[in-house]
């Protein structure tokens, strides 16, 4: 089953929309700050590949999205002049455009762990395992390509309509963990200078998304 990624659906209402917008901002907003905490500020490792980094943002992704400064001074937030900063960023590059949004709709605690993947790998890889997971759980028949659109979101809230809402979600979060961990493991055994890394990466992104917190869907 192929997949193309679409826009979510308006609310029925003006009220609706209101709600649903101030519960999907909040939801953006404990995302973000996850993956803030998960973060930190600046660093220049390196080791590290990405190089010069502020909130997770390194400086080729900040430049190529029109920041000319130095990364020490990176912004969390845009207000008054800045329209560059790592809210602007996250929103567009790893919630919007990979097609996370519906996801966020059906379950934040899942659009969570694939935003703060994203993060770490890019939103290809995360995308993957989330497919290959919906295949692993529901036989979905997904074509495995990176591109988290309709099928992909029919084929999770088929899985929470079988599963219930909670189960779906922990059970996706654990094979997504599962999946990522294995890659940090591979990354290791590929180039020993990511082992500084390792230990950091499993205790702060592998069961990282309070499994607490699933269920809570936001659009039905």
């Amino acid at each position: 089953m192929s997949d193309n990624v679409a826009a979510p659906a308006p609310a029925s209402s003006s009220t609706g929309k209101l709600k649903a917008g101030a519960a999907v901002a909040a939801a953006i907003a404990t995302i973000l700050a996850g993956v803030y905490a998960n973060e930190g500020g600046y660093v220049n490792n390196p080791n590290d590949p990405g190089g010069a980094t502020r909130y997770g943002v390194t400086q080729a992704v900040a430049r190529a999205n029109g920041y000319r400064g130095d990364m020490r001074y990176f912004p969390k937030h845009c207000s008054g002049p800045v329209t560059v900063c790592a809210d602007e960023i996250y929103l567009k590059k790893y919630i919007v455009a990979p097609g996370y949004m519906p996801v966020l709709n059906a379950d934040p605690a899942v659009a969570g762990e694939l935003v703060d993947s994203a993060v770490n790998f890019g939103p290809p890889r995360p995308s993957r395992w989330f497919q290959q997971s919906m295949n692993d759980l529901g036989d979905a028949g997904l074509k495995v390509d990176g591109r988290v659109g309709p099928a992909t979101v029919r084929a999770y809230r088929s899985l929470q309509l079988r599963l219930g809402p909670t189960a779906a979600c922990v059970a996706t979060l654990d094979r997504l963990d599962a999946k990522q961990r294995a890659e940090y493991d591979r990354l290791v055994r590929v180039n020993v200078k990511l082992k500084t890394f390792h230990k950091g990466w499993i205790a702060h992104r592998i069961g990282n998304i309070d499994r607490r917190d699933c269920g809570k869907g936001i659009a039905a």
